[in-house]
Order: C-alpha cells, then sequence, then structure tokens
C-alpha cells in the first residue's frame, strides 16, 4: 500500500486539484459508517476492563500511599518521590506503547493480544505490591510499583486506543465513553467500598496485623476480575478495518504530527492543568478526613462523590448531545469546582456539611472523564484528514502521559509538601500541617480547574465542524482537494494512493 502523505496544503482559496482516476481509491478497507450505532452488547464488552482497571487503580492512588507510610513503614517523603519517579518513567513507554500499538498487525488486530496478554501481568504486580514483606519496605514498593505501571501502560494504552475506532459518530461516541467512563467510576465506587465490606466479611482486627490482610483480600480478589474483564473484551469486540492508512510514520515524527494538531495541544493542556487539581484531592482526602474534619469513614465520602457521578452522567450526557461536548463539558467543571471552593473553609465537626459539598462537587465528576474521552476521539479524526493516517495508539500515548504526570504532580507535590509542612503519621497534626492539607485539598484543584475552563474555551471543534471533517475525509480519500473545515482557505491536496 502507498503511504499517505500528512499535510499537503494549497493556500489558494476555492481551488482544486484535479482528482486522480477513481480506480486509485479502490481497495481501502472501511470502518464504521459515519452514522453507525454500536449494538449495546459490543459497548458494555468494551466498557467492563474500565471497571477492573478502576477497582485497581483506587488502591494505588488513594490506600497504597497511606498504607506504606503508615502500617508499612515508608517515609512520606519517599513514597511521593517514587510514585513521581515511575510517573515520569511512563513520559517514554505510554508513547512507546502508542507508537507499537499502532503499528502491530497480528491475526488478533492492534490493540486486543496487548489487553488480554497484559492484563495478568496487572494483576500479579498488584498482588506483590499489596503484601509487602518485612523488612524491605521502600525496596519492595519501588519494585512493584514499577512492574505495575510498566504493564499498567502495556495494557491501557492499547485499550483506550481501542474506543475510537469502534464508531465515528458524534453522538455515539458520547454514549460510548459515557459507558466506559461509567464502568470506571463504579468500579472506583466499587473499590472504594471494598475495604470497609472486607472488614466486615472477614472479621479483621484492628492495627497493622488487620490492614495487612485487608490488602491481602483486596489483591486477591482483584485478579481474576481483571483478567476475566480483559478476556471477554479481547474475545467480543472486533477491531474493525482501519479507516484510513495504516500509521507509517516513526516514533519520533509521529509524536511531532500528533503535536501539531492544535485542537489535540488546546484539549491536552485543559485537561492536563483540570487532571493535576483533581489528583490533589484523590491523594489527599484520607489525610484530609482524619485530620482536617477530624472525622472517620472518608471511604464514606468517597462512595458519595462517586455515586454522585454515576449518577448524573446519563443526564451530562443528554446535554451533550443538546448544546455540544465543549459547552457540557466546560459547564461540569464549573460545577464540580463552585462545590469544592468551600471545602477549604471547613474544619472540625463539618463532616455534614462537607458531605453535601462532596456531593454537589460529584455532580460534574462523570462528564469531566467521559466527554474529554470522546472530543479526543474526533480529534483523531482530524488528524485523519490532515494525514491520512489512523493513529489512535500515538495520540492515546499522549494522553496517557498526561494522565499520569498530573497524577505524578498530585501524589508526588501533594505528599512532598504534607512532608515538609510538619506531617506527623498517626499523631495529633501541626496548625501548617493542617493549613497545607486545606489549601492542597480544595484551593490549588479550584484554582486548576478555572484555568482549564480558560484554555478549553478556545477548543474549536463541534458538531457541525466534525461533520465538515468527516466529508473532507470521505473526499480526500476519493482524490479530492479539500478546504480545511478549521482553517478557511487552507486547501489540502489529494492524499497519495496507489
Amino acid at each position: 500500500m502507498g503511504e499517505a502523505k500528512a499535510e499537503t496544503y494549497d493556500r489558494h482559496p476555492g481551488r482544486r486539484k484535479s482528482a486522480p482516476p477513481s480506480s486509485c481509491s479502490s481497495g481501502r478497507a472501511r470502518g464504521p459508517t459515519l452514522s453507525a450505532a454500536l449494538p449495546g452488547k459490543r459497548k458494555l464488552a468494551y466498557a467492563a476492563p474500565a471497571f477492573a482497571l478502576a477497582v485497581v487503580g483506587i488502591p494505588v492512588y488513594v490506600y497504597l500511599p497511606k498504607f506504606y507510610t503508615d502500617v508499612v513503614g515508608v517515609p512520606v517523603a519517599a513514597v511521593g518521590g517514587i510514585l513521581a519517579g515511575v510517573r515520569l518513567l511512563d513520559a517514554a513507554t505510554d508513547p512507546l506503547m502508542g507508537h507499537l500499538s499502532d503499528q502491530t498487525r497480528t491475526p488478533f488486530g492492534r490493540r486486543r493480544p496487548y489487553l488480554a496478554l497484559g492484563a495478568p501481568l496487572v494483576a500479579a504486580a498488584m498482588f506483590f505490591l499489596s503484601t509487602p514483606p518485612e523488612g524491605v519496605p521502600t525496596a519492595w514498593f519501588a519494585f512493584w510499583i514499577t512492574a505495575l505501571f510498566l504493564a499498567w501502560t502495556a495494557v491501557t494504552v492499547p485499550y483506550e486506543a481501542l474506543g475510537p475506532e469502534l464508531t465515528f459518530d458524534y453522538r455515539e461516541r458520547n454514549s460510548l465513553f459515557a459507558l466506559r467512563d461509567g464502568m470506571l467510576l463504579a468500579g472506583t465506587l466499587a473499590a472504594a467500598a471494598a475495604p470497609v465490606l472486607i472488614e466486615a466479611v472477614f472479621s479483621l482486627p484492628a492495627g497493622p496485623e488487620g490492614e495487612r490482610l485487608k490488602f491481602f483480600w483486596m489483591a486477591l480478589l482483584y485478579a481474576p476480575l481483571l483478567a476475566g474483564t480483559a478476556a471477554v473484551c479481547a474475545l467480543a469486540v472486533r477491531e474493525l478495518p482501519a479507516a484510513g492508512a495504516a500509521a507509517t510514520a516513526g516514533l519520533g515524527r509521529g509524536l511531532w504530527l500528533t503535536l501539531k494538531n492544535r485542537p489535540f495541544r488546546i484539549l491536552l493542556l485543559s485537561y492536563t492543568v483540570s487532571a493535576f487539581g483533581a489528583n490533589l484531592p484523590a491523594t489527599l482526602i484520607l489525610y484530609y478526613v482524619q485530620y482536617v474534619l477530624e472525622a472517620s469513614g472518608a471511604e464514606g465520602f468517597l462512595l458519595l462523590y462517586l455515586g454522585s457521578g454515576i449518577l448524573f452522567l446519563p443526564a451530562w450526557t443528554a446535554l451533550a448531545g443538546r448544546i455540544g461536548k465543549k459547552a457540557a463539558w466546560l459547564s461540569s467543571i464549573a460545577v464540580n469546582t463552585g462545590a469544592f471552593v468551600g471545602v477549604f473553609f471547613l474544619g472540625p465537626g463539618d463532616a455534614a456539611i462537607y458531605g453535601v459539598l462532596v456531593v454537589l462537587s460529584g455532580v460534574g465528576l462523570g462528564a469531566t472523564l467521559a466527554l474529554p474521552s470522546s472530543i479526543q476521539a474526533d480529534v483523531i479524526d482530524y488528524d485523519e484528514l490532515l494525514t491520512g493516517e489512523r493513529r489512535e495508539g500515538r495520540y492515546v500515548g499522549l494522553w496517557s502521559i498526561a494522565k499520569k504526570l498530573a497524577a505524578a504532580g498530585g501524589v508526588g507535590v501533594g505528599l512532598f509538601l504534607l512532608g515538609r509542612s510538619g506531617y506527623v503519621p498517626n499523631g495529633p497534626q501541626p496548625e501548617s500541617a493542617l493549613f497545607a492539607l486545606r489549601v492542597l485539598y480544595a484551593l490549588v484543584p479550584s484554582l486548576c480547574n478555572l484555568a482549564a475552563l480558560a484554555i478549553a474555551a478556545r477548543f474549536p471543534i463541534d458538531a457541525a465542524r466534525h461533520a465538515r471533517i468527516r466529508e473532507a475525509i470521505e473526499r480526500r480519500r476519493r482524490g479530492e482537494a479539500v478546504e480545511d473545515p478549521l482553517r478557511p482557505g487552507l486547501w489540502l491536496s489529494p492524499a497519495n494512493r496507489d
């Protein structure tokens, strides 16, 4: 097959180059049609691994840091530094995994082999991470958290790259990613409830021994769930033939072409800024509830937050179909931020008020996850128009870097600053640590969301422009010169064809 030519332009408005003979466009495998609706069973099979990955993810982000600092005995600054370090390692592995995924060719497709083979490795690493021996806590944590994130990358990048390939319909993508990210929230909800349920079912003792048993049982239950849902997805969700040419650019040039996509740069920057702020509360909620509110049951507040997000996600999906993805996404960020600012002013005895604010801020949670994923799929279509290639893996690789670096900032910076503020494990906290907790938990995330709103306001793709992008892709395949829907007056010459 001939290689699609990337970004060949003609600056003369209205001037078209002659189309090549129709025989040149024969033999191109087609993907789903623009208006195709996905069967519900197929959507569910695709979404299922998100539930299991979230069930694993929550212990890593929320429970394991406190378990390793307060039970296993790793210094809080060391935990923060190690977590930040493995996130930085992902800056190399994520785009590499996206590149490999785009170029993999097997009888089972590009994405599914990684999902089926990588999920058991994630489960194994999670088990060993949750069952540390006595005597080498820091080295054990560093080794197995690194192994976990390497295996995680090998699964999540191909898995997320599979989604944009399943439908090209602007609104159908909303429902697909709402289901996937709704399952992610449901998995997060299950993970938040799991510690309490395991303690009750197995009558675990209080103290360090009970905490170790709790993590052992969580890991033992998670392993078959992760492997099973990954197998279901790999068997049930067949990859469709690529609508565009196979990705041919090398790793470096492929990433350069990806970053030249202006709508993607806007989306990526706004999402990263918002995600950085969102990861601070996820990391610090256990500390905030125990030491600032002087309350127990942080898991219950997390359940309220996630439950609110799941409950309102269908409404946000419907709203996005009416007013557009961008407007709905910005509205969800505004709702989340407006409620969460008040958390800064709370203190001992304010647990009930905190619960109300948590529910209100959770209203927008689902949309802040699902809508950026749906918008990203539209951005990938624009990349196909410019390059003639389908390069979901590269985009998801960079997207994954953004998520993980945001988490590295949230976990690493949050725990580092908490340690520097005078935090005392399992003891009364000085006023400096309490103030740092309130600032990091409430004010910094709210400021990040305001910055993300300002950046995302410039995003240019709506339903009408997306329809023109898909039409231009089809015309360019047929050998016509087309005008760039996002840059009037800029013409793209026909893609090179065999």
